[in-house]
């Protein structure tokens, strides 16, 4: 597993941010590090970690393959009308294209955010993931009529450090 950095000094969620150009900084970090890979992208915001710094995040995510570290923790959006276990939400990439992934997390993490949370997040995690190693879970919310097929699981998930690739830490 890598454990990669990307120094983005202009990324900042004081103002909208420039989501094309950060998404083509660090998809062109992806495809260089993974290249032609079928994998799953997940952005974490230390933020909503309260108490542990990116570093220590970074840490027990190596050991547990995951960010859901705390078993007592809800989580954001895991809840769906069908009630199905759903371990982590990512966006599904093939690097073997020229198709932009990550500029749909920064501009979510600032717009979908202040929408959800009332505040927009700053991504400073991104997790690869092996897509071959995770389930797609289609799921629905409550009072919405459209499938969402976001979600995901770990096909072992005794073993969730295996189905991870690497993590990139945005500086």
């Amino acid at each position: 597993m890598l454990i990669l950095e990307i120094k983005l000094p202009n990324y900042s969620v004081d103002a909208e941010p420039d989501h094309l150009l950060i998404g083509k900084i660090v998809d062109n970090e992806l495809k260089s590090q993974f290249p032609g890979k079928q994998v799953l992208v997940r952005a974490i915001a230390s933020s909503e970690h309260p108490g542990k710094t990116v570093d220590e995040l970074v840490n027990m995510i190596a050991q547990k393959g995951t960010d859901r570290y705390d078993p007592e923790r809800a989580g954001d959006r895991y809840d769906n009308i069908e009630g199905k276990h759903i371990d982590l939400f990512a966006f599904p990439a093939d690097l073997s294209t020229d198709n932009a992934v990550f500029n749909q997390a920064v501009w979510g993490f600032y717009h979908s955010a202040k929408v959800i949370h009332g505040y927009p997040m700053r991504i400073d995690i991104v997790l690869i993931y092996d897509a071959t190693k995770m389930q797609q879970v289609l799921h629905q919310y409550v009072g919405r009529e459209d499938i969402k097929d976001d979600g995901f699981c770990f096909k072992e998930p005794n073993n969730k450090p295996d189905a991870l690739l690497g993590v990139i830490k945005l500086l």
